[in-house]
């Protein structure tokens, strides 16, 4: 393998792929409660772009488990959005286990990666029409 070959996925851009058994039903959710609209479209997708990156939601016939966080967006201010997005009809995920505790929908999360130069993050999650469970994070400083 030559050297221009190796970095190839170190050059490439992240984009989310995330199934929909009901693409309609997903795309009304994506809009009414999460304020998004496609950026474009084709048969059997929808192509969101968020703060320069983007995601898919595509049709599947497959059942998305909804046991960890599939995508994530972060936020400056986390209590502002959970708020924004209650508001909207979101309803967040509460969590009571050992050392990771939700309140009113937000947990503090103990550390971060030090290139973020942030000392904890805050994190709250959701699922979507589709069972996909989405976080929203904000860096604590």
């Amino acid at each position: 393998m030559n050297a221009d070959n190796r970095n190839l996925l170190a050059r490439g851009r992240v984009a989310t792929r995330l199934p929909a058994q009901d693409l309609d039903r997903a795309r009304r959710f994506y809009s009414e409660q999460l304020g998004l609209e496609p950026a474009d479209e084709r048969p059997g997708g929808l192509l969101y772009r968020c703060g320069g990156a983007e995601f898919v939601l595509f049709r599947s016939t497959g059942v998305s488990p909804g046991t960890f966080t599939q995508m994530a967006l972060e936020v400056d201010d986390i209590k502002a959005a959970v708020a924004e997005l209650k508001e909207r009809g979101v309803v967040f995920e509460e969590v009571d286990a050992p050392g990771f505790r939700t309140r009113d929908g937000i947990a503090e999360v103990d550390g971060n990666y030090p290139s973020k130069g942030a000392r904890g993050e805050r994190g709250a999650w959701f699922r979507d029409s589709e069972g996909n469970l989405l976080g929203i994070g904000q860096p604590v400083f």
